[in-house]
């Protein structure tokens, strides 16, 4: 009764946000992010990761008629030594896009900008479950969601896909099913 309750709590911003959203796909990934954002509640800044311009495109395409707070500054910085990371991230996502909408490039910018957080991924990029972040790859990066078909945490995953296009396998193990850290990778995320 209570866990319902808080999450009635926690949808009602974005139920406001969606009122006045356009209805396309990623809208309520985005209103979540966008909140949670905002509230600091995630591993982005206030544009998303963002830049300022791309942050208002953003906002016209999915939410016209809603209006921008005055005075949004990002407080996020892109560390220097993990922008090489975040350029392999966004290649790897990009290579794997839908092909059906300009926000897909949106959404891998994010998503690269909430790898670099230090919680779970959908945590990091505000969501409230996994289970919406699962939705948000499978809409916008199809065929890199198929290939986690063993339910991988989903920052171990594209980490992961990373060391092995550049042919680096760290693990000890010969399989994962075997591997004593199997929990580490694909553990609840409760």
């Amino acid at each position: 009764m209570m866990l319902n309750r808080m999450t009635q709590l926690k949808e009602r911003p974005r139920s406001k946000m969606l009122s006045r959203s356009r209805g396309h796909g990623n809208d309520a990934a985005f209103a979540a992010m966008a909140i949670n954002a905002r509230l600091g509640k995630s591993a982005l800044g206030g544009w998303m990761g963002l830049p300022a311009g791309d942050f208002r495109k953003l906002m016209r395409r999915h939410f016209p008629r809603v209006k921008l707070p005055a005075g949004v500054r990002s407080k996020l910085r892109l560390p220097k030594t993990r922008s090489l990371e975040w350029d392999e991230l966004r290649h790897l996502l990009l290579s794997h896009r839908a092909g059906r909408d300009i926000s897909e490039r949106f959404m891998a910018d994010i998503v690269c900008t909430g790898c670099l957080g230090s919680d779970h991924l959908w945590e990091d990029l505000g969501l409230f479950s996994r289970a919406e972040l699962t939705q948000l790859m499978e809409r916008n990066f199809p065929t890199l969601a198929l290939r986690n078909d063993r339910n991988m945490k989903w920052k171990k995953f594209l980490y992961k896909q990373l060391c092995i296009a550049e042919g680096i396998y760290v693990c000890r193990a010969p399989s994962c099913e075997v591997c004593t850290d199997y929990h580490v990778c694909f553990g609840d995320e409760g």
